[in-house]
């Protein structure tokens, strides 16, 4: 008996239980849907973390305070207030770092802003005009505020396109007067529209001078991070080993593995969140593959019923000739099919969902989020499917061929 011959044989006997059949594959649907869903939004959102990270330009260098994280129990050393105002004297003197063309500490918090009987919470970050430069974020009406007024710690505030909505609605912001937590900031400037840049939302936030926001807002004498614009992409490694130096010397430490800061660039950022975003995809994937093997195990279970009921066909078929392999080729190939078939429906139904996903996403992330379909991830579902036929298949077939064509005849 051929291989085409047992084939046509497997297509016919799947064809007399079509219900069996489509719920036998019910599973492997699932979990190959599952998995195509799962890696179709990961790999979009990290391109989308990505593009965000290379946005902010090849030359930015992050300095910011504590342990670099390297589990969930060293988060609490990012809140420390190892960075102060010595440490931004120090980096500015070009006999310690050369090639840093500029650089602007930043602190931020979440605050309540009114302005007349309207009332938001909204971000506040405290920088200098260089965010603008670094975020490419610059006002449409009004301007920055200049270093005159960080230095003479200047009530006065930049605010996104979204806050100005939410406190003035269509009238003119500049020069009316805001309150955030309390005190009177004049509005210089309003950004233009821009979504979310890094890990700020541009639209929805205010923008005021460092100092001001230090010592008037949140009440502390240090930074929760300085960002550092260096000359050009070529000397970023000297610039952080020079700011390294500086830092240590700054804050005392003989010891690398004492630092009390972390130096992040933009080609580590993207390093980062690749591997990341890799170790997610392959937790998740794991999860959903469970499916699979309860797919698998439901695949047995249904083909060993259908040994059962199929005794006398066995018994029949093996008199007219066929052979103990004929069988086994026969059921093996019904268990294969049914998987692969399961695995083609689950990858379409992967793209489909993925794309609604990302579409719905789409409108409530409104800052790039694109549809990824990860053809690798539905090559690979599409041969798991069927190696789950072949395996889980095994035993079924293996106890079909086996059986004794004289009593499967008589079989009732």
């Amino acid at each position: 008996m051929t291989f085409n011959d047992s084939f046509i044989t497997a297509i016919g006997g799947l064809k007399t239980n079509k219900s069996r059949s489509a719920l036998t594959i019910l599973g492997i649907v699932i979990g190959i849907c599952a998995i195509i869903l799962v890696m179709s939004t990961g790999k979009s959102a990290e391109d989308l973390i990505l593009n965000q990270i290379r946005g902010l330009g090849s030359q930015t260098i992050f300095v910011d305070p504590g342990k670099e994280p390297q589990g969930p129990s060293d988060f609490g050393e990012i809140f420390t207030d190892s960075l102060n105002q010595k440490d931004i004297d120090a980096l500015l003197k070009p006999s310690n770092v050369q090639g840093l063309k500029d650089l602007t500490p930043v602190v931020m918090q979440v605050m309540p802003v009114t302005f007349e009987s309207e009332k938001i919470r909204t971000n506040i970050i405290g920088a200098s005009d260089l965010i603008a430069t670094i975020f490419d974020i610059f006002p449409n009406e009004g301007a920055f505020f200049t270093d005159d007024d960080i230095r003479q710690k200047a009530s006065v505030a930049v605010i996104g396109s979204e806050v100005k909505k939410k406190l003035f609605g269509p009238s003119d912001a500049l020069g009316e007067k805001i309150k955030v937590k309390g005190r009177t900031f004049r509005v210089v400037g309003v950004l233009q529209p821009k979504g979310q840049v890094s890990l700020f939302n541009v639209d929805d936030m205010i923008v005021v001078p460092y100092t001001t926001a230090q010592q008037y807002l949140i009440g502390i004498n240090y930074f929760n991070e300085i960002i550092i614009q260096a000359e050009s992409e070529d000397i970023v490694p000297r610039v952080v080993r020079d700011v390294k130096l500086t830092l240590r010397e700054t804050h005392g430490i003989d010891d690398p593995d004492k630092d009390d800061f972390y130096i992040t660039t933009q080609a580590d950022a993207v390093e980062r969140v690749q591997t990341i975003m890799s170790i997610l995809s392959i937790l998740l994937v794991s999860v959903t593959a469970i499916s699979l093997i309860v797919g698998g195990i439901g695949i047995m279970n249904i083909m060993l019923v259908s040994v059962s009921e199929r005794t006398h066909e066995i018994g029949l078929r093996k008199a007219l000739g066929a052979t103990e392999d004929d069988i086994m080729t026969q059921f093996l190939l019904e268990a294969m099919v049914l998987t692969a078939l399961g695995g083609i429906i689950g990858i379409v139904l992967g793209a489909l969902f993925s794309f609604l996903a990302s579409l719905i996403l789409s409108k409530i992330i409104t800052f790039g989020w694109i549809f990824t379909f990860p053809v690798i991830a539905a090559l690979l579902g599409f041969g798991v499917a069927t190696l789950v036929g072949l395996v889980f298949g095994l035993y079924p077939a293996r106890q079909a061929s086996l059986k004794s064509p004289m009593e499967a005849l008589r079989y009732e």
